[in-house]
């Protein structure tokens, strides 16, 4: 058997805010905002939840589903807890996993915990190590009034990566990168700037057509051996786009794309759509997998469901639809801008 995602788990705060609520209080034409990015509403974290709060909920989940001995975590966040500190071991010691496990931040933007996946696979693939937990956490905002804040959003994922019962087996992966910086934050700025419309075409759409193109050729596959396909999600409209230009149908994508009523929660966003997906793949079914995180970068993967999944199954859809709404000065608290 394949070594592969043995177990995973989620968090998805339940506040919501409409970004019609957002537009409003700029005086903008909400329906025109929606139309544009192809999203009605985000997932908003309180004061008293962060990128470390969300991981604590997410890896939870996880380890209910899975037994194996972890012997690495990597914890993916573009919002650490501290800047000089490791968001790793805090998890660690909170899940009471011991002190034997190589542990580590990553940072890549959007896809620093799929660069990590890649890790740890390669951990348990060489023997190294029986199983990693790989964390994807982020409490995203943007600076108010800049088009990031109708989408920046929070939300958390888990994987558990190991040759044991997987849910999922990895067929096949591969990388595409570059330096394309369309997306930054320099030190000691609270707030990220971005290139506009620069972060279309030569950077996500650029990198993931790259990194996918790649693997379907690794692989020996085309579009129609998928029943699903998922791509990192800054809006609502890119990965449609992408899919169209990669092959791919609506069909193939539509489980995945949540991103209209959660936002985009950075690295959590593909991955958050890869686990609405496996509410609904039936074993020996193929998920064709893209990250994308600027800087820019691009993971894809080829994934395919056991029998196991039948066991191990998360109630996505449920929990997202568990949901309060909050006002734009709340949202403001909460995000501790005011």
């Amino acid at each position: 058997m394949k070594t592969g995602i043995q177990s995973y788990g989620f968090y998805i705060p339940q506040y919501r805010i409409r970004i019609a609520d957002i537009a409003h209080a700029w005086g903008k034409n909400a329906k025109e905002i929606e139309a544009s990015l192809g999203v009605v509403e985000k997932a908003v974290a309180t004061a008293a939840e962060d990128s470390l709060t969300m991981s604590y909920e997410s890896s939870s989940m996880a380890m209910i589903k899975n037994k194996t001995k972890i012997e690495a975590l990597f914890f993916g966040t573009e919002s650490p807890v501290y800047a000089v500190n490791p968001s790793s071991t805090i998890l660690g010691e909170l899940l009471n996993i011991g002190n034997h496990y190589l542990a580590y931040d990553t940072q890549f933007a959007c896809k620093a915990a799929t660069g990590a996946i890649i890790s740890g696979l390669a951990l348990v693939e060489s023997d190294q190590i029986e199983s990693a937990l790989i964390v994807a956490s982020d409490k995203a905002t943007g600076k108010p009034h800049d088009a990031l804040e109708y989408t920046a959003a929070s939300g958390s994922v888990s994987v558990v990566v190991g040759k044991k019962n997987p849910i999922l087996e990895v067929e096949g992966w591969s990388s595409y990168s570059s330096d394309t910086p369309d997306f930054w934050r320099r030190e000691g700025l609270k707030y990220p700037s971005h290139g506009g419309r620069f972060t279309g075409k030569p950077s996500y759409f650029k990198h993931i057509n790259g990194s996918v193109q790649t693997v379907l050729k690794k692989t020996n596959l085309n579009p129609k051996d998928f029943t699903y396909a998922v791509f990192h999600m800054p809006n609502g409209k890119f990965p449609i786009q992408i899919a169209t230009q990669l092959g791919f149908s609506q069909k193939q994508i539509e489980k995945s794309l949540i991103v209209s009523q959660l936002g985009n929660s950075y690295t959590a966003s593909a991955l958050m759509g890869l686990v609405a997906t496996l509410e609904y793949v039936n074993p020996r079914e193929r998920i064709l997998f893209a990250s994308y995180g600027s800087g820019a970068g691009s993971d894809a993967f080829v994934f395919r469901a056991t029998k196991e999944i039948e066991k191990k199954r998360q109630p996505f859809a449920k929990k997202m639809n568990e949901k309060k709404y909050v006002d734009y000065s709340t949202y403001l608290k909460y995000m501790r801008i005011i």
